[in-house]
């Protein structure tokens, strides 16, 4: 375990060469985790090019002793005082003026105490998303793990659509999605669960309300696990009763959609490509119109992180790469259909992780 955050972090280091940095701050929770294994939730990471001396982690006194444990060639720094005045000390301290910092990830305000604090000591550099291209190809560890999540996400899902009975209510099927996924030994849902009936089907983010289901509704559920530190997330659209054929019509639309857009995620494709690939087959069915967000995104230690399958993106997969695939189409007051899988990247072949049924299952 301890042997893959150091492998991180010398890859790292090699990038950090490449932009000519000496040293990077790392102020993104996700990010020193992947890097240090550290599970707390208030520090900043500092990682050096300089043989020896690649990681330093500042922190205060409630994670000293959990960051020791959960590391290992890792430099702990007790945290004195506030955290950003401790941070701009240590970094005057120590060798090398070339400071990267990802903008995405700090606030203007504590940048400006950054520069306040360290003066002509430091020499700040934007270096955005060095740590994220090296979490989006994911090793094979990384890989069996998401595997699991994706499991639990399946049992989950199945159990749920046993609960879609008229009467209950969108409140009772989250909650018990969420109990659900405890059980089978997730940590936590990697999101807000959805859960939306009816005509709030045609919400994409809709939060689960008191609404009671009724016959004759569409109903979406989009949930995801946390399973040791990586995400799961998918989605499937179930009808009670008898689905009318204009559902059935959209229904396997953006199966149609979502199966091209699969067939689309290969070594060396660019996610713009097949986001294209589900947005042409909607425009035949002359739906593209009514599918308002993008195709999908990446998925890891976060539920969203690089790349984006989105439009005109070019990005190219490779392998290591997991994406979500999820078409979808919203038609305000009258309900929405979604369909979402996880699918890993692989030098010569895809592997879908979720496999819950993609057909129209009537309840």
């Amino acid at each position: 375990m301890y042997k893959n955050f150091a492998n991180r972090r010398r890859a790292l280091q090699k990038r950090l060469a490449e932009e000519k940095l000496d040293r990077l701050l790392i102020t993104h929770p996700a990010d020193w985790y992947y890097l240090t294994g550290f599970t707390g939730d208030s520090g900043a990471l500092v990682i050096s090019r300089e043989a020896g001396k690649s990681a330093s982690l500042v922190t205060d006194g409630r994670f000293i002793a959990q960051a020791g444990d959960e590391t290992s060639g890792v430099k702990i720094v007790p945290q004195a005082g506030a955290l950003y005045p401790s941070v701009a000390k240590f970094l005057r301290a120590g060798r090398g003026r070339r400071v990267g910092f990802d903008s995405g990830q700090l606030t203007v305000a504590q940048h400006q105490e950054l520069l306040r604090a360290t003066g002509k000591h430091v020499a700040w550099r934007a270096a955005s998303g060095l740590v994220a291209s090296l979490r989006m190809r994911k090793d094979p560890a990384e890989l069996a793990v998401m595997r699991r999540a994706a499991m639990v996400a399946d049992e989950v899902m199945a159990a749920a659509a046993r609960l879609l009975k008229p009467g209950v209510r969108e409140f009772e099927v989250a909650a018990e999605i969420e109990y659900q996924m405890k059980k089978r030994g997730a940590s936590g849902t990697a999101f807000e669960t959805i859960v939306a009936f009816g005509g709030r089907s045609a919400l994409p983010h809709a939060r689960a309300t008191g609404k009671r289901l009724r016959k004759n509704e569409l109903v979406v559920l989009d949930l995801g696990a946390i399973l040791a530190h990586y995400c799961s997330d998918i989605t499937r659209t179930y009808y009670v009763g008898r689905a009318p054929s204009r559902v059935r019509g959209w229904y396997h639309a953006v199966l149609e959609a979502q199966q091209a857009a699969i067939a689309a995620v290969k070594n060396g494709a660019t996610c713009g490509e097949v986001d294209a690939a589900a947005r042409s087959v909607l425009a035949g069915h002359k739906l593209d119109r009514y599918f308002v967000h993008s195709t999908g995104h990446g998925l890891g230690l976060e539920v969203h992180e690089d790349p984006r399958v989105a439009r005109g993106q070019t990005r190219v997969l490779a392998p290591g790469n997991v994406i979500t695939i999820e078409p979808g189409v919203y038609f305000p007051g009258v309900g929405g259909i979604r369909i979402e899988d996880d699918v890993a990247v692989h030098e010569k072949r895809t592997e879908v992780l979720t496999r819950v049924s993609r057909d129209l299952t009537e309840l």
